[in-house]
């Protein structure tokens, strides 16, 4: 069987051959790459999402589906389509209800990796702040006294001159709630555009960085710089402790490559 799935956009000519980190008869986790839509919003429906271009694979009776015989498909959770990393997805009704009960808990089952621009007063603090849909924009969301309870727990994972890698566990499940809740903190994170974040350039890392004539710097990061790098939890169905890992992409790779050679602060070394 393969280990990835090939998804195609008609409406926008979009091609995406998705890693599979792992499978059985009662679940899917996939890496999502950055940019891509995880299940339908309202604010975006003629956007491709991942959740349909499935649902589509499995109506046009694509020789991937059924390979591996897959008749349904449901997302237990939502991944901001800015973000990259592992999407758990069930096979089937039973492990959707029990992943569905397990999300609502607020047991940190999900980590993800975040790196930001400044550097927190501790090395592990939390966010506690309730969020909404921000009614003068669709597709935006804020913090918001009135809105869902959202919190949020994070660790330093290494630290740099200006920038700073965090691990992160949302214990709710918000749209946009990392986001909102470092951006809260005054912590926003790289690329983060929406929400106050910077693109990261070489040029502002490098010492005597140089541009070749007529061309245009491309940044390191472009886009939110947050990855879902793990999740750990009981299978909805024998109760074994599953771990699923997604590697970095490989322009998140590339970047701490950089901040390691040009920021560094010798203060520490990454945490295991």
């Amino acid at each position: 069987m393969s280990n990835s799935i090939k998804l195609s956009s008609p409406s926008t000519h979009q091609f995406w051959e998705i890693p599979v980190l792992f499978e059985d008869e009662h679940l899917l986790v996939l890496d999502k790459p950055s940019g891509l839509l995880s299940s339908p919003q309202d604010a975006e429906e003629q956007r491709p999402n991942l959740l349909q271009l499935l649902h589509n694979a499995i109506a046009q009776g694509k020789p991937w589906t059924r390979e591996r015989r897959l008749t349904y498909v449901r997302n237990v959770e939502r991944l901001d389509a800015e973000a990259s990393g592992l999407l758990l997805l069930a096979k089937n009704k039973t492990a959707l209800e029990a992943l569905t009960n397990l999300f609502s808990s607020e047991k940190p089952c999900k980590a993800f990796i975040a790196l930001v621009q400044g550097r927190p007063n501790q090395q592990n603090f939390t966010v506690e702040a309730k969020i909404s849909p921000y009614p003068a924009r669709a597709g935006m969301m804020h913090v918001d006294p009135g809105g869902k309870r959202a919190r949020s727990t994070f660790q330093v994972f290494e630290s740099f001159a200006g920038w700073t890698l965090l691990r992160a566990k949302p214990l709710t499940h918000r749209p946009h709630q990392l986001r909102l809740h470092l951006l809260r903190v005054k912590l926003p994170l790289v690329g983060d555009g929406l929400y106050g974040g910077s693109p990261l350039l070489l040029s502002k890392l490098k010492p005597g960085y140089r541009l070749k004539p007529n061309r245009v710097e491309r940044p390191l990061m472009d886009h939110p710089a947050l990855h879902a790098e793990e999740i750990a939890f009981p299978h909805p169905v024998s109760g074994i402790s599953m771990r699923v890992r997604a590697p970095w992409p490989k322009d998140l790779t590339v970047a701490i490559k950089y901040l390691r050679i040009y920021a560094a602060t010798g203060e520490n070394q990454p945490l295991a």
